[in-house]
Order: structure tokens, then sequence, then C-alpha cells
């Protein structure tokens, strides 16, 4: 089955990834290579996509209001959290994507299944 990652912190606690200094970049993305890594070596486990997102200041949001599309700059709703980025996997069972996510930085992860809607 396939799940889906959500990643989102606290950018209170975190801050933007430009203002933070190279050795706290270089200990996040240390973590996220270690997933990487341990991804691959899972047995029955196939990492199928991830992406770093841009923060909630580039986001377009779009929505239909009675039938009429409207756009807006910026996030989708005031939060204190920022969604940072997601992973596909292909695993054996949520557990072994759970065991895996525990390896990232101390993120809120939003795990979900991927629907097979064809």
């Amino acid at each position: 089955m396939k799940y889906f990652l959500l990643l989102a912190s606290e950018a209170a606690e975190y801050g933007p990834w430009e203002g933070r200094t190279p050795e706290s970049q270089e200990e996040e993305m240390a973590k996220h290579f270690a997933f990487g890594e341990a991804c691959e070596a899972a047995e029955g486990v196939e990492f199928v996509s991830g992406e770093a997102l841009g923060d909630g200041s580039m986001a377009t949001t779009m929505r239909v209001v009675d039938g009429e599309h409207t756009i807006t700059d910026g996030p989708f709703a005031e939060a204190a959290e920022q969604i940072g980025g997601f992973y596909v996997l292909e695993a054996p069972s949520l557990d072994v994507v759970v065991e895996l996510a525990k390896i990232l930085p101390g993120y809120d992860i939003d795990i979900r299944p991927v629907m097979d809607v064809g």
C-alpha cells in the first residue's frame, strides 16, 4: 500500500529555513538522508516520492464558493504550523511507515494511506 506523509512543523519553534544556522540545516538534512537510507534498507519499502515545499507565504490557495473560483495568495489557513514537505512510500504496513517516520526531525507528521480509486 502507498502512504502519504505530510510534514508540518511549529513555525515558532523552528523558524523559516532561510533563518536557521547552517549547523541547524545540516542537522535536519542528515535526518532526512537517514530516513531515505532506512527506507532503502527496509524490506518491502519503496521510496516513491518526496519534496521540500516553499513556506506558506509562497502558497496560492484556490477555493470554490457558490460555484465561483477564487484565488488568494498565502496559505490555506492561518496557523502556527507550516507545511514543510511530504513523502510517498510504498510499504507493507502502517507500522513499518510509523517506525521509519520516527527517524525524521520532530515534525507533526500526518500519515495517510493513498487510496486506489482507479
